[in-house]
């Protein structure tokens, strides 16, 4: 019972406690990157989220047969491997999300929440275990970039998920679309999400 509960903690923190975006300030390059829409943040985010997941899965499932001082060029081909599959399949599936994604879905390789958690977490736990961690710092991840680039749509466009609710002759922000935007959002959903966590810790 008490495992059970640890795990559930442990899946939890990587959403509220120890968010990868709003708490941990972890990948910041995607984060600014591309989130100038809901779609994109997204996109980016269940990208991710694939690919620590199964990057957890892989390292948790082989750990004991990696030499400790090949272990991080190790977990870097098997990040990069689904990393490829991932490139492959939106170029094949979703060319308009992997145009708008760009150079940052191979970047998704030295992402340091990914290999952070293979190091930190999977590489020293069992698979279930591991599991967990990446669906929850994944989810984190997610929401985290869906918010971000939700917020940034509606402020610089009128629109969310390209669903435009304000006439076109309105008048937006467009600042929030443009690269300083994603500086200004983060930084004032960080001081509110950590607000609202602390509140309900």
């Amino acid at each position: 019972m008490a495992e059970k509960v640890n795990q559930t903690q442990n899946f939890l923190k990587g959403i509220i406690k120890e968010n990868p975006v709003f708490v941990m300030l972890l990948g910041m390059c995607p984060t600014l990157g591309v989130t100038s829409s809901a779609f994109n943040g997204l996109g980016m985010g269940i990208a991710t989220m694939f690919v620590l997941l199964m990057s957890n899965i892989v390292v948790s499932l082989v750990k004991s047969q990696i030499p400790s001082k090949v272990r991080i060029p190790a977990f870097i081909i098997i990040i990069a491997s689904f990393v490829t599959i991932v490139e492959m399949v939106l170029e094949a599936f979703i060319p308009f999300l992997y145009e708008q994604l760009g150079i940052f879905i191979p970047l998704i390789v030295v992402n340091c929440l990914i290999l952070g958690r293979a190091e930190a977490f999977a590489s020293k736990n069992n698979i279930l275990a591991s599991i967990l961690d990446a669906l929850g710092m994944g989810l984190g991840f997610v929401v985290a970039l869906t918010i971000l680039g939700a917020t940034r749509e509606i402020l610089g466009s009128g629109s969310i998920f390209e669903f435009k609710f304000v006439s076109e002759d309105a008048n937006t922000f467009i600042l929030f679309i443009l690269p300083p935007g994603a500086f200004i959002a983060l930084a004032y959903l960080t001081v509110l999400f950590n607000k609202i966590s602390i509140k309900t810790t």
